[in-house]
């Protein structure tokens, strides 16, 4: 264990929100040498944690989280804790009409402030939108009785990792931290410099929260035309991966792959923020979150397309994660077409998702049982199994590649 906290003005950290990004980051603290407690609303979290496990699938995961329980630094918990860091890592959803739900935010910082004491730093992690630190988590801490900025310090330091490799980007990707002050945005950094090593850049809070949804923005809206590609040469008979292929041959041209639409937790979410807050500037990045979110219902046709050409077809559905080798189905596509086709009642469908061991939603099927019982494959997700098939074994099959590697 790197005991980086004996160098530190920090002792004790306490994380709220132990899933994709919070869980990660306090295993990493804590095998930093910092006393990490990590605190959940889900109580069967909370004991897999304390039991030395994982509820998430990550590389490499499960041996932190186990060396940094066994050791002591890492504690999880319902409730939390006087500490000289807390780091909200809490999920920040869209509700109806894409408005943005803030509300897990207001109550980790509700849930905090009777535990403040002068000089914490309180540091958002959420990737929220513009303004958040400063209208919502500044005014709940200031109605407390505390003075931010004189008495607690606030800042945001976004998010900024790929799910499968989020241990490794956490602490080698370059960080954006933006503070209430400057004094605030320093002492931030002291934290993050003892396990960052990427540069870290300081700016303002409100400059920090706007970055991290501009760089998910601009993702989002270079899909967009992917997929739009994709839409157009559907149309026209063209094949869509070869078109792009030869494109890209462009010294200056770098078109991304097409898919079945845009999941996870950023990319269909983030842009939305954007757009709630400037709706009438917003105009490219409002236009690409329809396109990828429309992308489904045009595989859903060629679905039903190809369901026609059978009596009663089996239709293997490969994929239900929103991006390849990570259990996260969090605004998956492919779990939003895997709905969809079976409320058409065009056939029996066959779920595999190798990922995942089981599903309240869906009976989920083997990857050697789907492909020889199904008639049709659609591939909603370019997982490393999926590519690694003997192609062979699809030579009968009609298939639907929305990845391109079939």
């Amino acid at each position: 264990m790197n005991n980086v906290a004996n160098n530190s003005s920090f002792s004790k950290i306490c994380i709220m929100g132990l899933g994709y990004i919070g869980l990660p980051t306090a295993s990493i603290l804590a095998n930093r040498g910092y006393d990490v407690l990590g605190v959940d609303v889900k109580p069967e979290i909370v004991k897999i944690i304390n039991d030395g496990g994982v509820h998430i699938v990550e590389p490499d995961l499960d041996i932190l989280v186990r060396a940094a329980t066994n050791s002591g630094k890492l504690k999880a918990s319902l409730k939390p804790e006087k500490s000289d860091v807390f780091m909200i890592c809490v999920p920040t959803p869209f509700k109806e009409g894409h408005k943005p739900d803030m509300k897990y935010v207001e109550e980790s910082t509700h849930a905090i402030v009777p535990f403040l004491e002068k000089g914490n730093l309180v540091v958002l992690e959420s990737t929220s939108p513009a303004g958040t630190c400063e209208k919502i988590i500044r005014p709940i801490i200031e109605k407390a009785g505390w003075k931010v900025d004189d008495e607690i310090l606030l800042a945001h330091c976004p998010e900024r990792v790929l799910p499968g490799h989020i241990l490794k980007e956490c602490i080698e990707n370059d960080r954006v931290i933006g503070g209430v002050s400057p004094r605030s945005s320093q002492k931030a950094k002291e934290l993050y410099a003892s396990f960052v090593k990427g540069e870290i850049f300081l700016t303002d809070c409100t400059t920090a929260e706007m970055a991290k949804l501009t760089e998910n923005s601009f993702r989002d809206v270079n899909i967009a035309f992917a997929n739009e590609l994709a839409n157009i040469c559907e149309k026209m008979e063209i094949n869509v991966w070869e078109l792009i292929k030869l494109a890209n041959r462009h010294p200056r041209v770098k078109i991304l792959n097409p898919g079945p639409g845009v999941g996870g937790h950023c990319i269909a979410v983030d842009p939305w923020f954007i757009v709630d807050s400037c709706p009438e500037e917003a105009k490219i990045i409002r236009t690409a979150r329809e396109v990828n979110d429309a992308r489904p219902v045009k595989i859903l046709e060629r679905i039903a397309a190809a369901a026609e050409k059978f009596k009663k077809p089996v239709i293997g559905l490969m994929g239900l994660a929103f991006k390849a080798d990570i259990d996260d189905l969090r605004e998956s596509p492919a779990v939003h077409i895997a709905r969809e086709v079976i409320k058409m009642n065009i056939g029996e469908i066959l779920v595999c998702e190798p990922y995942v061991k089981s599903s309240k939603e869906f009976n989920l099927h083997s990857i050697s049982e789907t492909i020889r019982r199904s008639d049709i494959l659609v591939l909603l997700v370019d997982h490393v199994q999926f590519k690694q098939l003997d192609k062979t074994l699809l030579k009968e099959k009609m298939i639907i590649d929305t990845r391109g590697i079939w």
